[in-house]
């Protein structure tokens, strides 16, 4: 995920909560300190949605790469502020349909770089570089991307769940675009983010998780769909992620928390927030 020093580091901040920590615990991951756990807990109250929303996304995940391994044919990826792996990571969803798949992982918390490269230490089709995704030139001139990616080739670049941890002074658009422009006619975009069609509670959304040390910026759809001029969205095009080609059959997340449990189904009462997104085609 991102971090508030925009240089790359190896030290672990354990002062301030990490997106990619509070987001793994809603996932049901273990990889995480008071400060994250206390940012959700003082969170939630106001932002019910919040565990359902992320638990969404990471089913999202699941359903959009194996579309691009599957049916679209993708046999290369990059994922943007990739977070702790979990379950049905990107690349074994990937190689799942399709076995020699590369995957590219960028990241800049060191928890999630040391975990990721241990989990792949074997693994010579993936890789973990460290990259702030708000410095497009730097991941694009790692030598990992270099040996993995072929632009010349259709690639997917992902950014799940990350879009809203770039503020408007991150110029999101061009982080969006920057990597993705290079890549060849037929690549796919796949991104979420958290929306409020209500920008008043939005502006508080943002206030709130911000104020805590957690870089974020709540947006309209309308606000995130302007980033994406001369992209085709894959049918149903972007939506709320739960409408995103549905599948009850899909793999289940672990359990979460007994201290989240009381949030999980709050998206069914509350429809305040959501996550947003979709994949989009280069012609």
């Amino acid at each position: 995920m991102v971090s508030d020093n925009r240089s790359e580091t190896t030290s672990i901040p354990y002062d301030v909560p990490t997106s990619a920590r509070a987001y793994g615990w809603m996932l049901g991951g273990k990889d995480n300190y008071d400060v994250d756990r206390n940012f959700l807990l003082s969170t939630l109250p106001d932002f019910p949605e919040c565990v359902d929303i992320a638990r969404q996304n990471r089913q999202f995940l699941f359903r959009a790469v194996r579309y691009l391994a599957q049916e679209a044919g993708i046999r290369q990826f990059i994922d943007m502020g990739c977070g702790l792996p979990t379950d049905d990571n990107v690349h074994q969803v990937a190689q799942r349909f399709v076995p020699d798949a590369s995957v590219v992982y960028v990241d800049i918390d060191p928890i999630v770089l040391a975990h990721g490269r241990a989990l792949l230490a074997d693994d010579a089709t993936t890789a973990v570089i460290t990259g702030d995704m708000r410095d497009q030139k730097a991941i694009l001139d790692h030598p990992d991307v270099d040996r993995l990616i072929d632009f010349s080739q259709p690639v997917a670049v992902l950014f799940l769940s990350v879009v809203h941890h770039l503020s408007d002074a991150d110029d999101p658009r061009r982080v969006l675009r920057t990597i993705f422009d290079q890549a060849a006619p037929g690549s796919y975009l796949g991104l979420s983010q958290v929306v409020c069609d209500d920008p008043a509670w939005g502006a508080e959304m943002t206030a709130h998780i911000s104020g805590s040390g957690v870089p974020w910026q709540t947006r309209t759809p309308a606000e995130l769909d302007a980033f994406l001029d001369g992209l085709e969205p894959v049918e149903p095009g972007l939506v709320n992620l739960v409408d995103w080609r549905p599948d009850p059959e899909q793999p289940a997340l672990a359990p979460v928390h007994e201290a989240l449990a009381p949030y999980l189904g709050a998206t069914v009462l509350n429809k305040r927030i959501y996550e947003y997104g979709g994949v989009l085609r280069k012609s």
